[in-house]
């Protein structure tokens, strides 16, 4: 059995597939360099994870997910926000997340453009998923 976070995110990258541009170059919690051949790729990783339990005795959670879309090319910005457009439409109304979360609410979107073997950039949007658990088992609800 695996805790309703993992479950959460799995649907997450599920919800992604077939993204503008991107396929099936999703990546769990990536941490090594997206090769020039891989992008436009995009990461999903959980950035924090924090319990309420004034509902006992259930847990609301507040999970914090950065999705971070990788391209390459002159104007990074630019080349991803067709594919940041496709992401947020997905995941706000992805059914597979329908049933296992309370809310999704998207918080910032952060640029960071570098300079590579050909220019890059990384656009990371940050989003609030709540959700509820039984507080003596992380995988129910």
């Amino acid at each position: 059995m695996t805790t309703r976070r993992e479950t959460i995110l799995a649907a997450v990258r599920t919800a992604l597939t077939g993204t503008t541009q991107v396929g099936t170059r999703i990546y769990r919690s990536r941490v090594e360099p997206i090769a020039r051949g891989e992008s436009p790729a995009i990461v999903v990783e959980p950035l924090t994870d924090t319990a309420d339990n004034s509902v006992v005795p259930k847990l609301d959670w507040q999970l914090t997910v950065r999705i971070a879309v990788i391209v390459r090319g002159a104007v990074p910005d630019q080349l991803a926000d067709p594919i940041v457009e496709d992401v947020h439409k997905k995941l706000l109304s992805s059914a597979t997340l329908t049933g296992l979360v309370v809310e999704i609410v998207p918080l910032t979107v952060t640029f960071d453009n570098m300079e590579a073997d050909q220019p890059a950039g990384v656009v990371m949007m940050d989003y609030s998923i709540r959700y509820r658990t039984q507080a003596a088992d992380l995988s129910l609800a």
